[in-house]
């Protein structure tokens, strides 16, 4: 099977919006920004990137809010679910991160970063050893690997 023919599907709470990306997503992310918290209501969002052309979207129409000039957050507007995070990116044109928790199978949704760590939660953290980044994982500047720091190993 080739990266074209890969596709994942999911939706709402209430079944009333779906969608299916198609292809491998560029990333996925645990996401730590405040804005990805208040959408979510969630110590922490994870996201799957798509290009906008990969998202094919059936049911009823998904809700945007404009969270911020150029960023929309989708949800559904009968059980309010969250489901994106859309935006236009320099590199990778528009974007649609879709929320892992949407998806049928989350599981093979699996993090492989963590993005604006320093917005975390004091009391939250997650028990990995994946690299966590000040800003965008595309854009921003590595600052750890796991809970601890980069020099975990040094005590």
């Amino acid at each position: 099977m080739n990266d074209q023919t890969i596709s994942t599907a999911g939706g709402c709470l209430c079944g009333a919006v779906r969608f299916e990306a198609t292809g491998p997503s560029f990333r996925v992310i645990a996401c730590h920004c405040e804005s990805c918290r208040r959408h979510t209501g969630a110590p922490m969002a994870a996201l799957s990137v798509f290009s906008k052309d990969q998202v094919t979207w059936s049911g009823k129409e998904r809700r945007i809010y404009a969270s911020k000039p150029g960023v929309g957050r989708a949800f559904c507007s009968d059980c309010g679910s969250s489901l994106t995070w859309e935006t236009a990116h320099p590199h990778y044109g528009t974007i649609c991160a879709l929320h892992v928790s949407s998806f049928d199978d989350p599981n093979a949704q699996e993090p492989s970063a963590h993005s604006f760590y320093p917005e975390k939660l004091c009391w939250f953290d997650a028990a990995d050893d994946l690299p966590r980044y000040e800003t965008f994982v595309a854009d921003g500047q590595l600052i750890a690997y796991g809970p601890r720091g980069i020099d975990q190993d040094e005590e």
